[in-house]
């Protein structure tokens, strides 16, 4: 399989302006080659392909003084800037076809974007130098800050500004199948949730970190001041630098979190199986800022492509599975329940349920997993005795506990009271008395 490995480049001053120049070129060509495709589709000609595009786009616009300064970056840059608009539209036929989900037509490219990117193939001959620097053509050797080896010789880099100014070298690589993990026992079903971030079948509560809440003072005051400031003015750009540093910081903590989380999973259960949420559909509602910072869409993807590499079994049950109104004892449905409702009694076995435990039991067994369902009960509830069961046996003879049995005819009217006789008004009035006099 393919992986993407990300690392934080650090360009000097003349190799930032070098990117920035490759950056416009490369946007120039691509709205320039989305122009001349809707030009032709509004004119009725034949789709324009992408050979007669870089002849007249590239090559041809180099000799024209409006577009001489094509030549200042690398031709790979610009050719890769073509194929990922050949890219957008054909993943915008396919979503039309329904081979996969709606998606857009290619729109044009803003330099006001706060993310850019450019992509050299192998035909750039970039390359990793002995000192641990990357070469690029036309830039220069970039210092980078390697976290680790790759696993393999990579076939392209991708250069990426992000909105905070960061700069990052991403490169794709084929892994090998000796990394699969070898066998374990457990496996285990996952819920998802907003108070507990993840809860699994075994019992365990993860509690949800909450990056954006705890980040949320801090952001507030950053966007306060960027609001302050005049459009246009080189404060106001400080200003949306801090403002996007704010958020990058929060989305990186959550990615940790991620990875660290679904790595821990993957590597000590031999199977997982999770819920398939309609984030979408969740994201519209009032929790919608819990639910985008809980980020499960991601979590879950990083579930499933680390369970492929490992050698690890992943399981994604349907959306409108019952999980949170089946009891997972003894496997009865008894409808709905509120948001508010944390812990249920079974009707049909009395046993006390906690209701996220109880989901991630079902999620498990739905997916098909041996997993048991021992520590999703709270606590026992109380079963019924039996008729013949509802007393002490002294000599055969049924009696009920603390009061003497039955002779003959007696009928049970003739009991004595128990219960306290209500003491008389004049006792209470001699009693307030006292409690006057202080005696």
């Amino acid at each position: 399989m393919q992986l993407r490995y990300s690392f934080r480049m650090y360009p000097n001053g003349p190799q930032r302006s070098a990117l920035a120049r490759a950056f416009g070129c490369s946007r120039v060509v691509y709205n320039d080659a989305l122009r001349a495709r809707e030009t032709a589709r509004a004119e009725g000609a034949p789709f324009p392909r992408t050979g007669d595009l870089s002849k007249l786009l590239i090559t041809e616009a180099k000799k024209t003084e409006e577009r001489v300064w094509l030549g200042e970056v690398s031709a790979v840059v610009l050719q890769q800037s073509l194929r990922d608009l050949d890219t957008a539209y054909r993943n915008f036929f396919d979503s039309l076809k329904g081979k996969r989900p709606r998606m857009g037509a290619p729109r044009f490219k803003s330099r006001k974007d706060n993310r850019q990117a450019v992509r050299f193939t192998a035909n750039a001959r970039w390359k990793i130098t002995t000192g641990g620097d990357l070469s690029l053509p036309k830039i220069g050797d970039v210092r980078v800050k390697w976290s680790r080896s790759l696993p393999s010789t990579p076939a392209t880099v991708t250069v990426i500004k992000d909105a905070a100014g960061r700069y990052f070298c991403s490169f794709v690589v084929e892994t090998e199948a000796h990394e699969t993990l070898p066998k374990v026992t457990p496996e285990v079903g996952i819920d998802l949730g907003l108070s507990h971030f993840a809860i699994l079948s075994d019992g365990t509560k993860i509690e949800s970190p909450r990056f954006l809440r705890r980040a949320e003072k801090k952001r507030k005051r950053e966007q306060r001041r960027l609001s302050r400031k005049a459009k246009g003015s080189n404060n106001r750009t400080k200003a949306r630098i801090k403002v996007a540093r704010a958020h990058a910081q929060v989305a990186d903590a959550r990615r940790e979190f991620h990875h660290q989380l679904s790595a821990k999973l993957i590597r000590e259960n031999q199977a997982v199986a999770v819920e398939d949420l309609a984030v979408n559909g969740l994201a519209r509602t009032r929790m919608a800022k819990s639910v985008h910072d809980a980020g499960w869409s991601a979590f879950v993807t990083m579930l499933e492509y680390k369970a492929a590499r490992y050698g690890r079994t992943f399981v994604r049950i349907g959306r409108f599975e019952p999980t949170s109104q089946v009891c997972s004892q003894c496997g009865v449905k008894d409808g709905p329940k509120p948001l508010g409702v944390r812990v249920w009694q079974c009707q049909a076995c009395a046993a006390w349920l906690d209701r996220d435990i109880n989901a991630a039991v079902n999620v498990a067994k739905a997916a098909g997993l041996a997993v048991s369902a021992c520590r999703a009960r709270v606590r026992p509830g109380p079963v019924p005795a039996q008729r013949e069961e509802a007393g002490t046996h002294r000599d055969g003879q049924p009696t009920v506990v603390g009061i003497p049995a039955l002779q003959g005819g007696e009928r049970k009217s003739k009991l004595p009271d128990l219960r306290r006789a209500p003491r008389p008004a004049a006792d209470h009035g001699r009693l307030r008395d006292a409690r006057r006099r202080g005696s």
